[in-house]
């Protein structure tokens, strides 16, 4: 007569037990339902792209990402669309297990506003950023001869503007003339510097400082037309 050996066929049932669970989870998780998106902002809270803006994005198979099941979500092909839209600067999209789906935004910065022909914002790494029906930055006004596809000259000076306290506090125009030079203008003064190129910007910055503190100490600044600023070694006044 055979001996039964009991502990292998509670290890083979366990084994079987485990199995059948581990499948059964993996097929329910497969069939999970994502719920409606969870969408953070990083960095600044002002919003040029709405929460709103960025679910209509999360689409998979033509379809909102809410209430398709989970193993279809495809987490790559979420954050190239939310990449793809102009206002994003980078994207993260996150499942967790019981089918939350988180996204991650941070968005451009504008550091100056084209208003010539077309409108648009420049941001902060030279690129084209399109106005926004939320939030309008404060931000200096481009003007004159600007074209999207060349930004560089333009951005090279608002970027200068937009990391110098003195100069984003003051400049509230930047002209690009026909011949690549460099204008602005300042706020409370309607005379106008001439930059010219931007070839030894930091000393032709630094002289317009020492110029307008003396000007400013001395109210004389509303009796310019002019302030030319193409020599580094000097500053060249025109009176009106």
């Amino acid at each position: 007569m055979l001996k039964i050996n009991y502990n292998y066929i509670k290890i083979i049932v366990l084994i079987l037990l485990v199995g059948f669970l581990f499948a059964f989870s993996n097929q329910r998780n497969k069939n999970r339902i994502v719920g409606e998106p969870s969408i953070k902002f990083l960095g600044e809270n002002k919003l040029f792209i709405t929460e709103s803006n960025v679910s209509k994005l999360l689409i998979q198979n033509l379809e909102p990402v809410s209430k398709q099941p989970k193993d279809i979500i495809d987490l790559n092909e979420l954050e190239s669309a939310l990449k793809s839209n102009p206002m994003i600067k980078q994207a993260e999209v996150f499942m967790s297990v019981n089918g939350t789906l988180s996204a991650e935004i941070e968005q451009k910065r504008p550091i100056a506003r084209v208003n010539t022909n077309a409108s648009y914002y420049i941001d902060d790494e030279g690129g084209f950023m399109p106005l926004s029906y939320n939030y309008a930055a404060r931000v200096p006004l481009v003007t004159g001869n600007i074209k999207k596809n060349k930004l560089q000259t333009v951005f090279q000076f608002a970027k200068i503007v937009d990391e110098d306290d003195f100069l984003k506090k003051h400049v509230i125009e930047i002209r690009q003339n026909d011949d690549n030079t460099i204008d602005f203008k300042i706020r409370k003064s309607d005379f106008t510097v001439h930059v010219g190129t931007l070839n030894q910007l930091e000393k032709k910055i630094n002289n317009f400082k020492a110029f307008y503190q003396k000007a400013f100490k001395d109210q004389i600044l509303d009796s310019y037309a002019l302030v030319n600023l193409k020599f580094d070694k000097q500053v060249i006044c025109t009176k009106k």
